[in-house]
């Protein structure tokens, strides 16, 4: 078995430089999540992440299956059949899909410009749904392949939270699925994606809790096993005096009601903390409890890893409540001795574009939740558990474990020392799913991962380089728009030009004979045991040449017609027309380009990553292009009058919340070094000013800003008066006696400046 780096090593290799869908698994605590940032990090792939449900989407930095794809809520027959069902099922066909589901714009550009499809949490993931999935790609792509040619990875762990099917919807669906899991899928199971495990576990590091629980996982758990986990049985285990111990329970009112009553058992202040909401977040996909309720001494713990310099805490770090006012949560470590300050989390409610210069998938916030990202911890389900990390656990075992919840369970301790089982483990009910253990006998060795590495990266090459010259769609594109001219009547904006769109569909066909002669060149080329690839990177430069002059003319053909007909009346259907035409030219001039650069990447032996296959001309074509046309014809229409208002007739309004992949400690800095105020950031980010105060605490703690460039020298000075022989670690009492001198937040970042 391959180590994590490499198990990670072949992941991030296998998606950027072959095509191939990868399945990524892995036991709990083995780097998963820690893998897909990087992935999305440094994939020089249009990725697109999606997740089963709202908040397995929000962690994974993305959105829902459904709505990405449009898709209703129910299940789907994977024919074009029209069944009658019951009042109580619902069911979708392709029929219905084609015939109902309308998909905006926008979501199309995306689908239509994806390279890379995430999907997390597929563990979650239904056969029927991914089959739903593989249609629409196919569909709006209009390419008859797996997922309309588009690279899928597939991450989760199986042994994990399963699909839920309901008994009425499987009554239909088992006469087209021989299971429910993701792998029981057509598309799946006509394409089977490259097994990969990541097995080096940064959880555990005890080897015989790493022998139990890895006997649990597969199915082999022994007498002997269960007689080391029931050394740890304390029926009459004292929670409220052994503090530190979180009990893991199968049902969430129990888990619920347990919070409840220690919260109230706890003498003292009941404090209410409410989130700070911007833009579109909807209560279904909140992360934590809207209402915060806490009391001095309560048991809480994190639910997010610590995101500063510090790392003072872990997801699933329980600590207890030291202090609160309206302003302040200060938490105990008792084990450390340490008390931090709780800073606010933030959650982003995103949607996916296509940015209109680059052709590059982008993320857009369209809301924020920011609250603290601390939780009461006497009790939780094993359910919630998942992807946490418990150094104390008492595990209510007293009901039937469902397959696979012992593991996950007993997965979340870093050691037997913190476990507590309240009642003895017994066999009955701890086995995993059968057709999930089977599908793990698909595992790929280290030797076939070398073998279809070299093999894929080659056809991967071959293949990029092919699609870079192969313009059959695109010129039935330019067929389409110059016939679609005869639909229209002879006084519209758009007959008017069925000339000019002659014109340019003929431009386009003469390139497709010498693309297939060069086509047919690199077929040959590539079909030789050992390829050439210094004779491949002449063969492209020269073809670059001959070929980039008639595709570039063609993008401003469009751009310059763009420019005509966003100034006329009547014309949007046009407008938009033009608009898809011109995404399709432009995608092929780009492809052309970063084919250029992949060939230069591949000679010269380095690795193909994002940074390879990008250069500031890719980045800047569209914009220089759009901005040389705009002045051209302002010159040629000097009697035009420009007030912003009929050249932007039919444009989008661009939004100021691109999101680059970066901390968002650095994106607020980023903005701060653009002249930008903290009122304007919090806008710009779909932020309140609050969080971004926050931010600047971190910045000002760590020298990256001075606090004489936020505050005033009178203010300092106040401050420094203020804070002259103060001690306390709550800054509570502090503001009691100084609070119409400064605000907390200034009182704040004055105190991250004297560390």
């Amino acid at each position: 078995m391959q180590t994590i780096s490499e198990a990670a090593a072949y992941t991030l290799r296998f998606i950027n430089q072959t095509h191939r869908s990868v399945f990524l698994t892995g036991k709990a605590g083995t780097g998963k999540t820690t893998l897909l940032r990087e992935i999305i990090a440094t994939t020089h792939k249009n990725t697109v992440v999606v997740a089963p449900t709202g908040i397995a989407a929000l962690n994974a930095g993305g959105v829902t299956i459904h709505s990405m794809f449009q898709l209703p809520f129910g299940g789907f027959i994977p024919d074009n059949s029209s069944p009658q069902f019951s009042d109580h099922t619902k069911f979708e066909t392709k029929a219905t899909l084609r015939r109902h589901f309308r998909m905006s714009g926008l979501k199309k550009s995306v689908i239509r410009n994806m390279e890379l499809l995430i999907i997390d949490e597929v563990s979650m993931l239904r056969s029927d749904l991914l089959d739903a999935m593989d249609y629409m790609m196919q569909s709006v792509r209009k390419k008859n392949t797996a997922f309309g040619g588009v690279q899928v990875l597939y991450i989760g762990d199986l042994l994990q939270l399963p699909p839920v099917i309901r008994d009425d919807e499987w009554r239909t669906l088992k006469t087209y699925y021989k299971g429910k899991f993701f792998f029981h899928s057509h598309v799946v199971q006509q394409n089977p994606p490259l097994y990969i495990e990541l097995s080096k576990i940064f959880r555990q590091t005890d080897d015989t809790f790493i022998s139990v629980l890895n006997n649990l996982r597969n199915n082999q758990i022994s007498q002997q096993d269960i007689q080391t986990l029931n050394q740890y049985v304390k029926p009459d285990f004292d929670l409220k005096t052994n503090k530190g111990y979180i009990t893991l329970t199968t049902h969430n009112n129990k888990a619920d009601s347990m919070n409840a009553q220690a919260l109230e058992d706890l003498s003292g202040k009941l404090v209410v903390y409410n989130p700070e909401i911007v833009g579109d977040f909807p209560d279904k996909i909140y992360p934590v409890e809207q209402d915060l309720k806490l009391k001095v001494g309560a048991q809480v713990m994190f639910i997010k890893n610590d995101l500063s310099f510090d790392k003072n805490y872990f997801n699933g770090k329980m600590g207890i409540i030291k202090s609160l006012s309206a302003q302040e949560i200060l938490v105990h470590f008792p084990d450390e001795n340490k008390t931090i300050e709780v800073v606010k989390y933030e959650w982003k409610n995103i949607r996916y574009k296509v940015d209109e210069t680059t052709k590059e998938i982008e993320e857009e916030v369209l809301g924020t939740f920011v609250h603290y990202p601390i939780k009461l911890a006497w009790a939780i389900t094993v359910h919630k558990s998942q992807g946490l990390t418990f150094d104390k656990a008492a595990l209510d075992v007293s009901q039937v474990f469902l397959p696979g919840q012992a593991y996950v369970a007993l997965s979340r301790l870093r050691s037997l020392e913190g476990l507590i089982l309240l009642s003895p483990l017994r066999m009955n009910g701890i086995s995993n799913d059968q057709d999930v253990m089977d599908y793990s006998l698909n595992k790929a060795t280290d030797d076939f991962l070398e073998n279809a590495l070299h093999f894929e990266t080659k056809n991967f090459i071959h293949n990029y380089l092919i699609s870079s010259f192969n313009w059959i769609d695109l010129a039935q594109e330019w067929r389409n728009h110059k016939f679609s001219y005869n639909e229209n009547s002879e006084t519209s904006v758009k007959s008017k030009q069925v000339v000019w769109a002659t014109k340019q569909m003929e431009h386009m066909e003469q390139l497709l004979e010498p693309s297939r002669k060069f086509i047919s060149q690199l077929n040959k080329l590539f079909s030789q045991e050992t390829v050439d690839l210094h004779h491949v990177s002449e063969r492209i430069e020269a073809a670059y040449s001959y070929f980039i002059k008639p595709l570039d003319d063609l993008v401003f053909e469009i751009l310059w017609k763009i420019e005509e007909v966003q100034r006329s009346k009547k014309a949007k259907s046009y407008y938009e027309e033009l608009v898809v035409l011109e995404d399709w030219q432009t995608k092929a001039v780009l492809q052309l380009m970063k084919a250029k650069l992949l060939i230069e990447t591949v000679v010269a032996g380095e690795t193909i990553s994002k940074e390879k296959l990008t250069s500031a001309e890719i980045k800047q074509y569209i914009s220089r292009k759009t901005t040389a046309i705009q002045e051209q014809f302002k010159k040629l229409n000097v009697t035009l009058i420009d007030d912003g208002k009929d050249v932007e007739r039919y444009t989008s309004k661009k939004s100021k919340t691109k999101v680059p992949k970066k901390s968002t400690i650095q994106e607020t800095y980023d903005l701060w070094v653009d002249k930008n105020s903290i009122a304007d950031i919090a806008t710009i980010r779909v932020l309140t000013k609050q969080t971004i105060y926050g931010h600047f605490v971190q910045l000002i703690q760590t020298k990256a800003v001075s606090i004489s460039e936020v505050l005033s020298a009178d203010k300092i000075q106040i401050l420094a008066d203020a804070f002259d022989g103060y001690k306390e670690e709550s800054l509570n009492a502090l503001m009691e006696k100084n609070s119409e001198k400064f605000t907390w937040n200034e009182a704040r970042m004055f105190k991250a400046s004297l560390n």
